[in-house]
């Protein structure tokens, strides 16, 4: 009775162990998903990094006085370089890739105001670049957002909430909008 007693204390242990082991290996995954997914962000990031000098430099022959905001974005780029790589200054580079996305569309807006530079070969090209760009950071957010999702439910769910805690994997950030941004853009406000 005592072999039979520890055999099935065996198998229990080695099950235990192998869901343990299983979702160690699940959280794993979903947590190198959620870091592959965030630099594919940083690589769209960078993309529209190095092309936003080349649209301020193209503009700037038109824009004399949109000058204050090409500094800005100008200042906004130089910031969002300097932020290492890494989950630990996700938070900041969200910030910085927020006030971009709105002083870029403050910039959009004012190239309407000057025909010539809508009608400057070199500019158009450049814009639909940036377009192709900006879809390309959108579809990352998504992969990011979605390997996110995968994780964060690995941490929240039973039993590899367990496995989670026990190797301090915490719930990840997802990309997300303020409630300013989802409000229609009014071009009025930046035709003064």
């Amino acid at each position: 009775m005592t072999a039979a007693l520890l055999g099935c204390t065996v198998i229990i242990a080695v099950i235990v162990l192998s869901c343990l082991y299983s979702a160690y290996v699940r959280l794993i995954q979903s947590a190198n998903k959620v870091r592959e997914a965030l630099s594919s962000v940083d690589v769209q990031l960078k993309k529209r990094y190095d092309l936003i000098p080349n649209i301020l430099k193209i503009a700037s022959k038109f824009m004399e006085h949109e000058k204050t905001l090409t500094e800005e974005i100008t200042n906004l780029r130089m910031q969002a370089l300097k932020i290492p790589k890494g989950s630990d200054n996700f938070a900041q580079k969200i910030e910085l890739d927020k006030l971009m996305q709105e002083k870029m569309s403050q910039f959009m807006i004012a190239v309407e105001n000057y025909p010539q530079l809508k009608s400057d070969q070199t500019m158009i090209v450049a814009m639909q670049t940036y377009n192709e760009v900006e879809e390309h950071i959108c579809a990352s957010r998504r992969f990011y957002n979605s390997a996110v999702n995968a994780l964060n439910n690995l941490v929240d769910i039973f039993p590899s909430s367990i496995v989670a805690s026990m190797c301090q994997i915490k719930r990840a950030q997802f990309f997300e909008i303020e409630e300013v941004q989802r409000q229609p853009i009014n071009a009025d406000s930046y035709l003064k």
